[in-house]
């Protein structure tokens, strides 16, 4: 068998924002990478027979991680922009979630992947809630294995017999979960791994949320819930059911916690466990109630940012930045903050980190991706300093987050595979996927 010399690419001469605190940010900087991993961060790096990536007038940094992002809906994009939460629910899981065919959730997942990795978000957890058959969740991973990012598959619940399975439902998770970390998902540090997508006690019994946390611990995998989205879901004091009946752990993320108790933030921190933000969505969907980023700051609380669903906002993390930034600040200068504490400003860092590491360490990848340390995997962006709404750069970090937005990203690598090169995809997926996406857009609306 002859041995083929491992795959090299010399990222050379960046401005490179590290993440890493250790390191930091450092001009004229290489980064090596060897087999999918970080081999090397610093100046003059040898690259014997490496592929060289020029990164003179770029901004590099890692991979944004995008904690909660319902994938599926992606091929019928801006449908809510209009729309309050509850009208939202009724449509999307009401009318057209039981109208959705296996080949649907290809197509939305297949484009919302494609979208995210263009965007720069070389990890996704596609919070999943459209189980409606076996076949439709294999189509979701199908999908997120050819769009090429890493990904966790958020196992949810069906949108056939909704009544059934919401609203107080005694039913526990659907089993076709275990087949699938069975014979789909069993390897954690592949590029796609499972998760649990749970009810939690808001949408079910505690009685099932308690059988559905079981099953997830047995078989190894994390959970995520939506808590407190709206007043009326946080009223149910869900996370303090949880804490009561002795479930919380630092294996569970909660999204959004809008209308969360300060009390059950206390919990979440004593816990370990996480957040997952949409900020954009937060803000600008009636009915959620305001992000609450001043709390989970707060309590110290992991924090990751999340583009929710396309039918409302946008698919980029950019813009969750920056509404997020805009947001917190905001909540401290007109003294909206639900916090009754002295809270400090948040900075341009700050909400970086939320973006990078903050949510790889939310969905328990921290020690794999999140910011740019030897060892680690090559989830890399690149982004053109040079570009009009950006140049002249005076500090990288502000830059991306007051003014980046993905027509600037011009190099993705996922695990260093170059993913985006010179601003457009690689390969012809993207092509494929606008044909699927468009089919599925007119079956699904009508248009």
């Amino acid at each position: 068998m002859t041995e083929h010399a491992p795959r090299r690419i010399l990222i050379e001469n960046g401005w490179v924002v590290t993440g890493d605190p250790a390191v930091g940010t450092l001009t004229g900087c290489d980064i090596l990478v060897e087999d999918g991993l970080i081999a090397g961060v610093g100046p003059g790096l040898a690259g014997d027979g490496a592929e060289v990536i020029d990164a003179r007038d770029m901004i590099v940094f890692p991979g944004l991680v995008d904690t909660h992002k319902h994938t599926w809906q992606s091929a019928v994009r801006h449908r809510c922009t209009e729309l309050d939460l509850q009208t939202y629910f009724g449509e999307m899981f009401g009318r057209l979630g039981g109208q959705y065919r296996p080949e649907d959730v290809y197509a939305g997942n297949l484009l919302g992947a494609l979208s995210a990795i263009d965007a720069g978000t070389t990890t996704l957890m596609d919070w999943s809630h459209v189980q409606n058959s076996p076949e439709h969740s294999d189509q979701a991973i199908a999908a997120l294995r050819d769009s090429g990012i890493r990904a966790i598959f958020g196992h949810g619940w069906p949108l056939v017999d909704l009544p059934a399975w919401l609203g107080g439902s005694d039913r526990p998770h659907t089993d076709d979960v275990r087949r699938i970390r069975r014979e789909l998902l069993a390897d954690d540090d592949a590029l796609v791994t499972l998760h649990l997508a749970g009810r939690g006690p808001e949408l079910s019994t505690l009685h099932a949320t308690t059988a559905d946390l079981a099953m997830a611990r047995d078989l190894g995998i994390r959970v995520s819930i939506h808590m407190g989205c709206g007043p009326e879901f946080g009223a149910m004091a869900a996370i303090t059911q949880l804490e009561h009946a002795g479930l919380l752990g630092p294996d569970l993320n909660f999204v959004h916690c809008s209308e969360s108790a300060d009390d059950e933030f206390a919990m979440i921190a004593d816990s370990g466990g996480s957040v997952a933000l949409a900020p954009q969505h937060e803000q600008a969907f009636p009915g959620i109630g305001h992000t609450s980023l001043d709390r989970v700051r707060a309590f110290g609380i992991t924090t990751g940012l999340s583009t929710d669903t396309e039918t409302h906002g946008a698919a980029d993390l950019f813009t969750q930045m920056r509404a997020g930034l805009a947001a917190h600040r905001s909540q401290l200068v007109e003294g909206r903050s639900r916090f009754t504490g002295k809270l400090d400003p948040f900075s341009v860092t700050e909400v970086f980190t939320m973006a990078t590491q903050g949510g790889a360490d939310a969905l328990g990848l921290g020690d794999r991706i999140g910011s740019l340390t030897v060892g680690k995997r090559a989830d890399i962006i690149l982004v053109r300093a040079s570009d009009p709404n950006l140049f002249p750069v005076t500090d990288p970090v502000a830059a991306l987050v007051a003014s980046a937005h993905p027509g600037n990203v011009d190099t993705v690598l996922v695990e260093g595979t170059v993913r985006k090169r010179a601003g457009s995809l690689v390969g012809d997926t993207f092509d494929r996927a606008r044909e699927l996406a468009l089919a599925s857009h007119r079956r699904l609306l009508g248009s």
